[in-house]
């Protein structure tokens, strides 16, 4: 193919994606945003709120800036039912807006936001006069520039492509508000499927589910590693062989896969969630908080090992079905087995240390797990 003619193929690919695509630029003011926002013409996805994080300061010096009509940067939003918009990028400015008019929830933080909060401005560093005030104590004159301030509001209209829209969230917010791969996911699935989502979020707060992985961090509670967990579990057990190099993208493909799939068959979310139920059922009534601890000194601690996740519940999955929950007995000699496995120096060595997330380690220590299984279950 010559260079002219290469070039006219990509030009046409490119003006066939630009026809799926609708924008519109508008300017609004803050106040009409916030006015649009109480009335659910403006829509912040729950899983999007959560990743508001900025402090109290950096929310201060944001006002600040509005006041002393500094430049802000567009936020984007796309059109959705009945016309009403839904934020895609800028969720600290807005939020931080919402927070000084008292109108912001953001029960997730430490501590929590209510709605009738007022933002008290801190750490101004221009005009320090401003600290200690709220928009009620800011005076007529400058509560009018605060609701008369603009933005850029790139729209995306409800014609455009859906997976135009998913891309659009993903690219705009990779590294732009700093959410956890797991919250972008949790974001931009959702421009093209809930019922995936939803599922993984319910699934992470079963009580098994919970106890097991009881040790990992509030700061990772707080990026949804509980939920990225889940997805693991399903995209390690279900489809292990397209991974290939980076962790994050194999489980943002699987994602994507399951949430664009039309075949019903090929994620029966029915069947997948009684076998979530019941491996981590297993894992909770053996070593409970304990279960994918590491090994120190000879001993297993309560700590969290992603490691050591991944190769205990994919690598049991051959011998699900073999195993009575209400058998007491069973489930003790699960116990030992699985005691037996943790302490081993191979699994240990396998499990621990930097370096270890490489598709051939990842398959070697499941391996290992369900070769060590398989003589105790060929008994039963």
């Amino acid at each position: 193919m010559s260079k002219k003619t290469n070039s006219v193929t990509v030009l046409s690919a490119v003006d066939a994606k630009l026809q799926k695509v609708h924008t519109q630029s508008l300017d609004l003011s803050f106040n009409e945003l916030l006015d649009m926002y109480v009335s659910g013409e403006l829509i912040i996805n729950p899983d999007y709120q959560r990743v508001f994080r900025w402090s109290e300061g950096a929310q201060s010096r944001f006002i600040e800036s509005l006041l002393l009509e500094m430049p802000v940067p567009p936020i984007y939003v796309v059109e959705v039912k009945e016309g009403r918009y839904m934020l895609i990028d800028g969720l600290q400015r807005i939020s931080t807006y919402l927070h000084l008019r008292g109108e912001l929830k953001a029960s997730h933080l430490t501590p929590p936001i209510n709605k009738g909060d007022v933002l008290k401005l801190v750490d101004c560093d221009i005009v320090e006069e401003l600290n200690g005030m709220t928009f009620d104590t800011l005076g007529v004159a400058l509560q009018i520039r605060l609701k008369r301030a603009f933005v850029r509001v790139e729209v995306v209209r409800k014609g455009s492509d859906k997976k135009f829209k998913y891309h659009m969230f993903k690219r705009l917010n990779t590294g732009g508000e700093l959410l956890t791969g797991q919250q972008l996911r949790n974001c931009t699935i959702r421009l093209l499927d809930d019922k995936f989502n939803d599922f993984i979020i319910k699934l992470s707060t079963k009580d098994e589910f919970v106890t097991c992985i009881d040790s990992i961090t509030y700061e990772q509670r707080l990026g949804a590693f509980d939920q990225e967990l889940v997805l693991r579990f399903f995209a390690l057990k279900n489809d292990i062989t397209s991974f290939k190099h980076d962790v994050a993208d194999f489980l943002t493909d699987y994602m994507e896969k399951v949430a664009e799939s039309n075949d019903k068959s090929f994620f029966v979310y029915k069947d997948e969630e009684k076998i979530f139920v019941k491996t981590f059922s297993i894992f909770y009534n053996t070593l409970g908080d304990y279960s994918f601890g590491q090994v120190n000194k000879g001993a297993i601690t309560r700590g969290f090992g992603v490691y050591q996740f991944e190769a205990l519940s994919v690598g049991i999955q051959p011998y699900i079905d073999k195993i009575d929950l209400k058998s007491k007995k069973q489930l003790e000699d699960i116990s030992q087995k699985i005691r037996q496995i943790k302490l081993d120096p191979t699994f240990v060595s396998l499990t621990t240390g930097g370096g270890k997330n490489s598709p051939g380690l990842l398959r070697k220590r499941i391996q290992f797990v369900v070769e060590e299984l398989k003589s105790f279950f060929s008994a039963i």
